[in-house]
């Protein structure tokens, strides 16, 4: 946020010898808080001599002009959208270069509505694809929606049961129908909402996961990968949905820190009275015990380990007590109960040592056969009756409160249950060696760099792919099965049914029947094709195929590096020996102002169509684009204002740029203004130093903001292009070319002024509009003669002439313009009452400054007719107040020309009589032992704090009382 500066502070003095003399530490360069020359009704000096600009901008009714308007609204956002589609502004055209920017949509879920996560990404890579437009590449930005399998399953099933329908009830046919209803009325809800942020997507190539395009893509992926033998069939540990009846996949399951209960259970030691206590917080899977495993190093239980432990209420079935290292000592009790059936650590572990897995529950969260009488229990009914019987008879040791990691459903919000399902598995590991090696050869560069380990750690540890699930809504398993053989030995892999068929009876005989595996693949799978089904794939001979891929960057949130960009990098270069982008950049979380995770349950969820209303969609873009690749960003209403405030700068700007250009048929001023150059070293150098200082910046901010977007730095571009317009620009520049716009009497300064504004003005729109589209278009399109678009206007030039010698000048007049504006600040002059001034400096100095005297006299309201130039201090030198402003630039401001000498000195006695009572009450208190023994610290450290700021006003305010005093007896 830019905060006006505080002109009031005493520190802003010090005293040196009988004059005063500000801390010139005060009067850097460019401050994040610069000052504000509203201050001051510059404004109301004289009126402008120029009649508006008319511009084709209301005439098409597309645009409004800031002459027109107080400010930007809102509301014409969607126009101005509509018509850069309508234009056909969001293609690629190749009419300005070959190389093509292309970057693939994340696709949303179809169900899905506006969140925070979608205006993040959306604005990330907006900002790519509009800079690499107005760079003149061809780009392309394609978008589209995935299916989301259960997702959309979930939502149709409510839709159903509001209607008293159950899926069951229907057919598979007659269910996914209603789905694509469904899908056909409700799922351009993302769509619409993401082109309200400003999308400039190419929609004509909109694409879903279900098309029939894509969907042949899915298939003829899995055929290739199954030809390879890389997908198999098999019963293995999966996360598993009681109430959705399916697996899931990890990124669907949600860890919550939850309040649960630790069970400590007797296992009898066969053949002894021994018997080892196990702690376990799910009680129930103890039916599919098959081993009890201790540290080799805990002597605790070193003697039982090759013995048999007897499982309680099982009626005497015997396990053997293992060793595993990996059993931690500190955890409960340190003896671990092996049901590998239930449990990932225990599956793994019973897979390397060869131990039997038992399942105990159904598909339906209730416990089967192998639990004997707690058979057809729901698992947590289970749980509570088995501890009851095994107090009863002894078994049970304790109970007690622990804290549970629940893994829960994201979608139905169930806890999941970690079971042995028959499904459908991607070997993984080759596919995870050459997408390592993809970041090992600098194939593939991630941004943020840090997550490169991440992603190696992955890969390298990389687990086979659960790609099924039971589901009615999805790409369809290319598997038919035989009627009558095994599933798992004879099946048919084809990719639709009547090849199936043929296939079945050129092996099985001509009678042969067939079904397909009910199962649907994984959302991911189809989701991990998307950077190559979406351009063609696997017809490599089509155009967009041929000129797009490999795509540019895929831009995503980092949570999903593993799920969906590592599982894209292994298949871009499976099926087509290609990784399928060249960078990846990961954005982090939004969160609210408190740093916290945004949900519903803590109530802080900011709804980004409600802050468009508020604040507008560049006020929201601008503020979530200002943080750093892979860092998570706290979202604040402040910060919104503060750039809503920016919006309406840039508004305001617009309409005195406009406000100050000559009328339309003013043939020989517009003459003048376009025959002023800046892209000659000679033309800018001739310029008045405003002039030249404010293009020479300029000049520096285009290289500096070109270098950053083309490193995706994007939070230094808008804190750089932001800085330079609100403080250079605006608070400078716009105030120093009034004194040559309203006051000077030489055409030729006036129209260099006029030129220099519309030109900076011009490309600060253009380096902006990445960020803040709609109102840079709406300003650009109010401009006199626009060429063409914004949109797709060329890029400003880099390379272009500066001076620093200028800048460094400018800079030393700044200083001076402080110095003056602190100085009247300090002694309360009426921003009206113009005063006189010595300015004492070289004569090299003297003579730039010198030479801008009417911008000085603006800018810090003094007297023309009173400033005087000299090498050495005036002779009222000890009734002045005494300015440095920089080494070798000083300034001497009468003081009776400031204020009335003998009313300040009577002020301020009053003042340092009420300072000194404020004073000397903090001192009794720190001289009191009592009071610095027993106060709590910080209590006392902010007394000595204040008693030490009371302080140092007194000395400045005796001080100045002092000069003052000085004051009146020199004079007298």
């Amino acid at each position: 946020m830019i905060l006006q500066m505080t002109l009031s502070s005493p520190f802003l003095l010090s005293s040196c010898s009988s004059a005063h003399r500000l801390n010139p530490l005060l009067f850097s360069k460019r401050r994040h808080c610069p000052i504000k020359f509203s201050h001051f009704p510059f404004h109301l000096l004289t009126k402008p001599r120029f009649l508006a600009v008319a511009s084709a901008a209301t005439e098409n009714g597309v645009f409004t002009s800031p002459e027109n308007a107080k400010s930007f609204d809102f509301s014409s956002e969607e126009r101005i959208y509509n018509w850069w589609e309508s234009q056909g502004f969001f293609k690629p055209t190749f009419d300005r270069g070959s190389d093509p920017f292309v970057v693939s949509m994340p696709p949303p879920n179809v169900t899905g509505s506006l969140h925070m996560g979608h205006a993040m990404f959306v604005t990330l890579e907006d900002i790519m694809v509009r800079y690499n437009r107005m760079k003149g590449r061809p780009t392309l930005w394609l978008p589209g929606t995935d299916h989301a399998g259960i997702a959309t399953q979930l939502v149709v099933e409510k839709m159903l049961a509001s209607e008293g329908i159950k899926r069951t009830d229907l057919s598979r046919d007659e269910f996914t129908k209603r789905v694509w209803e469904w899908k056909e009325k409700y799922g351009g809800t993302i769509t619409n909402q993401i082109k309200r942020l400003g999308a400039s997507c190419d929609w004509t190539r909109e694409r879903f996961t279900l098309d029939e395009q894509l969907s042949q893509s899915v298939v003829e992926a899995f055929i290739k990968l199954h030809e390879k033998g890389l997908i198999y069939q098999g019963s293995y540990l999966v996360n598993w949905s009681p109430n959705l009846q399916t697996a899931v996949s990890d990124l669907e399951v949600e860890y919550s820190e939850e309040p649960g209960t630790l069970y400590h259970i007797k296992y009898r030691v066969a053949g002894q009275s021994d018997f080892l206590t196990v702690a376990t917080t799910r009680p129930e899977t103890l039916f599919g015990d098959v081993a009890i495993a201790v540290n080799p190093k805990d002597d605790r239980y070193s003697k039982f380990i090759g013995k048999m432990a007897i499982v309680p209420m099982t009626y005497g079935r015997h396990v053997p007590i293992i060793a595993d290292k990996h059993v931690d000592k500190d955890f409960g009790t340190g003896v671990l109960k092996i049901s590998p059936g239930h449990d990932h650590n225990d599956y793994y572990l019973a897979r390397k040592l060869g131990l039997p897995i038992l399942n105990v529950m159904n598909k339906d969260g209730t416990l089967n056969e192998v639990a004997g009488l707690y058979s057809g229990l729901d698992r947590f009914e289970a749980r509570k009756k088995l501890w009851s019987e095994l107090e009863e008879t002894g078994l049970a040791i304790k109970k007690e409160p622990h804290t549970l990691r629940v893994p829960r459903s994201q979608r139905g919000g169930e806890i999941i249950e970690p079971l042995v399902s028959k499904q459908w598995f991607v070997t993984m590991e080759p596919l995870a060696e050459k997408a390592l090696r993809a970041v090992e050869k600098g194939e593939l560069t991630i941004i943020p760099e840090r997550f490169e380990k991440i992603y190696n750690h992955w890969l390298s540890n990389i687990k086979d792919w659960c790609i099924s699930r039971q589901l009615w809504w999805g790409h369809r398993i290319p598997v038919w099965y035989i009627v009558g053989k095994n599933c798992e030995e004879d099946y048919i892999v084809a990719r639709n049914a009547d090849e199936a068929l043929e296939k079945a009876r050129e092996k099985y005989g001509k009678n042969v029947e067939i079904y397909q595996d009910p199962d649907v693949l994984d959302t991911w799978f189809s989701s991990a094709l998307w950077p190559f089904s979406t351009l063609g794939w696997p017809d490599v001979s089509s155009e967009d195929f041929k000129k797009f891929y490999p795509t540019t960057m895929l831009e995503t949130g980092h949570d999903i590096l593993f799920f969906w960009v590592a599982r894209m990098v292994m298949m871009g270069i499976e099926f087509t020996g290609t990784v399928p982008f060249s960078y990846v950049y990961l954005h982090g979380l939004i969160r609210d102002s408190q740093g916290r995770k945004m949900s519903k349950t803590l109530g802080n969820v900011i709804d980004p169509l409600d802050t468009i209303k508020e604040f507008g969609t560049d006020a929201l873009r601008f503020t979530i684009s200002l943080g750093t690749a892979g860092q998570d960003l706290n979202l604040s209403t402040e910060r919104l204002t503060a750039n809503k405030a920016f919006t309406n700068k840039l508004w305001n700007a617009g309409k005195f740029v406009l406000q100050n250009m000559p009328s339309q048929t003013d043939v020989s001023a517009w003459e003048a203004i376009r025959n002023c150059k800046f892209d000659k070293e000679e033309s800018v150098l001739r310029l008045p130093l405003p002039e030249c200082w404010v293009v020479s910046e300029l000049h520096v901010l285009i290289d500096m903001v070109t270098a950053s977007y083309d490193k995706f730095f994007f939070g230094d571009v808008g804190r750089e292009i932001y800085d330079f317009f609100w403080s250079d620009f605006a608070d400078w520049y716009i105030e120093a070319s009034k004194a040559r716009l309203y006051q000077s009497g030489a055409d030729s300064a006036c129209s260099e002024a006029q030129a220099v504004l519309l030109y900076v003005f011009k490309n600060v729109l253009k380096l902006l509009h990445p960020f803040m589209p709609f109102v840079t278009e709406e300003l650009w399109q109010a401009l006199p003669d626009p060429k063409e678009a914004l949109i797709v206007s060329p890029w400003p030039q880099t390379s272009l002439p500066r001076f620093p010698n200028s800048i460094k000048k400018f800079e030393n007049f700044q200083a001076l313009t402080r110095a003056i504006r602190n100085a009247r600040a300090e002694y309360s002059v009426e921003p009206a009452k113009r005063i006189s001034a010595s300015i004492v400096a070289s004569e090299e100095v003297i003579q730039y400054i010198s030479n801008e005297k009417e911008v000085l006299a603006l800018l810090s309201r003094l007297d023309l007719q009173n400033i005087h130039f000299t090498d050495s201090p005036p002779g009222d030198a000890n009734q002045s107040v005494h300015l440095v402003a920089s080494e070798g630039l000083e300034a001497y401001l009468p003081l009776a020309d400031m204020v009335d000498i003998s009313a300040e000195v009577e002020r301020l006695s009053k003042r340092l009589s009420k300072m000194q009572v404020e004073y000397d009450g903090l001192a009794a208190r720190l001289s009191s032992q009592k009071f610095v023994e027993k106060a709590p610290e910080d209590v006392v450290r902010g007394v000595r704090e204040k008693a030490a700021e009371a302080e140092e006003k007194i000395k400045l305010t005796k001080n100045r009382l002092a000069f003052l005093k000085s004051s009146i007896l020199v004079s007298q």
